[in-house]
């Protein structure tokens, strides 16, 4: 790659927009919001504006927001028209969350609520959901009546005809109970919701499946959560039997429910002091694209892309994960930084595409490049074009480190290499040999003294020093049989 075949590859890379990658996001798949249709504890005109206040000052900063209310979307629409606004800036995802409540009853005398969790990236997405709703029914009173605000409205008054129309439709609302067998089946029927529609059924005691404990429903229960893609729950046991990891093994989720289930928990707020604030710091993390999509893949991969806890996975030691590189000084980099994912990071490209570029810079602000470099290097051929030029290195932990090439030569003797950097033409090299090269076996001796814990290695700081070291009992014993056999 010629120095002046990065400079156009580079460019084209912000172009394209770059990005570090998947990292874990805290969602809140389920809140309401002010005028919720049942138990609204919001109050006073200002409701809506400290409401979207406190979502706003939520640490950690919430990504993706489940706007919820039972059956209908005057919520969801709300929030939208809020965002658009210029309300909620550091929100980049909002979704519709449909709460309703199974005619299958809890010992606590309640009803399993199920979600439907819905994806708003069709612009007709309201329209279409609002359809598959009216195909729900509810027989009252010799009347079906659909899932629908005006059949809400007529229920209401059919059990007491003097309620104004908010009120009746609360009242509706809440007699309105939809049987799981319809809600499959209709789901099933429908080629639209199976695309667009992701089902979560709670499993608490109080108004989820583990509170279905009538040893008649342990089928109808088992039913309901292999219908679901999500669980709403967040105790570690709960989250342990989703992901195969307790009384049910992996494969026997496969059997019994349609596969492992990624968990998730909101706030659940009704009131503006639960708004952001979920129970036990139990937040939702989701790995991936703040994008609906992003949820899908959690359903398929649970144990990587899903987690509830106070904070999100660490998956690197931060002292040992880049963060960030900025290029300085150089007006052939389009793209002078670039971020880094705490996990495994690829880089890749066309041929001539600036990869060995930016796989060098990097090794020069980690003080990682060899002694000797080869003729073949990015540093050696871009000489001309580096000139003031330097790779500020961010770590994870917060460090930074800046560097400027010298030459071809490493860093000197006071400059620990914080990674190891084996360019193609090393690997190349090594590839290609037909017999065990010093450079190959050097890399192999590294490899296994490394493998040894710090408290194995008895001070020493190579494979060579290690290596004397355990041979010299062996050498000394040597040594004493020698001069036995002379004398002898």
């Amino acid at each position: 790659m010629s120095s002046t075949m990065s400079t156009s590859i580079i460019a084209t890379s912000a172009s394209q927009g770059l990005n570090s990658g998947s990292r874990w996001h805290r969602w809140d798949p389920h809140i309401h919001a002010p005028g919720t249709l049942w138990n609204n504890q919001f109050k006073g005109s200002d409701a809506w504006d400290e409401y979207l206040t406190k979502l706003e000052q939520a640490h950690p900063v919430i990504k993706a927001i489940g706007a919820t209310d039972y059956y209908i979307l005057d919520s969801y629409e709300q929030m939208c028209a809020h965002k658009r606004q210029g309300r909620l800036p550091a929100c980049d995802l909002i979704f519709p969350n449909i709460e309703m409540r199974l005619t299958t009853g809890t010992i606590e005398g309640r009803h399993v609520n199920i979600h439907l969790l819905v994806c708003p990236d069709d612009q007709n997405h309201i329209a279409d959901l609002r359809r598959f709703l009216a195909r729900l029914t509810f027989n009252a009173y010799g009347e079906v009546l659909t899932c629908r605000d005006d059949d809400f409205i007529k229920l209401g008054r059919m059990s007491d005809s003097s309620l104004a129309e908010r009120a009746a439709l609360e009242k509706g609302a809440e007699q309105f109970k939809v049987e799981f067998d319809m809600l499959r089946k209709e789901y099933e029927a429908s080629d639209w919701a199976k695309k667009n529609i992701l089902i979560a059924v709670a499993g608490s005691e109080t108004d989820g499946t583990s509170g279905v404990r009538d040893g008649s429903s342990t089928t109808l229960r088992q039913e309901i959560e292999k219908f679901a893609h999500v669980i709403f729950a967040s105790s570690p046991a709960q989250r342990n039997f989703w992901a195969g990891d307790g009384k049910a093994s992996e494969s026997e989720l496969w059997q019994r429910y349609d596969g492992p289930k990624p968990c998730m928990h909101g706030c659940d707020a009704h009131d503006p002091s639960k708004v952001g604030v979920p129970d036990g710091d139990r937040y939702s993390w989701i790995k991936g694209q703040v994008a609906f999509d992003t949820l899908r893949q959690a359903c398929i991969d649970p144990k990587g892309r899903a987690f509830v806890g106070p904070q999100r996975p660490i998956s690197a030691t931060p002292s040992l994960a880049i963060a960030s590189l900025d290029i300085k000084g150089a007006n052939w980099a389009k793209s002078p930084r670039v971020e880094f994912n705490p996990g495994l990071v690829a880089i890749i490209g066309a041929r001539g595409s600036g990869k060995s570029a930016l796989a060098e810079m990097t090794a020069l602000g980690c003080d990682a490049i060899p002694e000797h470099q080869s003729d073949d290097s990015f540093l050696r051929r871009a000489k001309a074009l580096l000139a003031g030029v330097s790779a500020t290195l961010t770590w994870e932990s917060g460090e930074s480190v800046e560097r400027q090439p010298r030459d071809g030569q490493s860093q000197g003797a006071d400059s620990y290499p914080r990674a190891r950097y084996l360019s193609q033409k090393f690997v190349d090299d090594l590839c290609a040999a037909v017999r065990v090269t010093d450079g190959l076996l050097e890399e192999i001796q590294r490899v296994i003294f490394e493998a040894h814990p710090l408290s194995d290695r008895d001070g020493t700081s190579s494979f060579d020093e290690l290596l004397d070291l355990r041979v010299t009992v062996f050498r000394e014993s040597r040594l004493r049989e020698e001069a036995a056999l002379e004398r002898v």
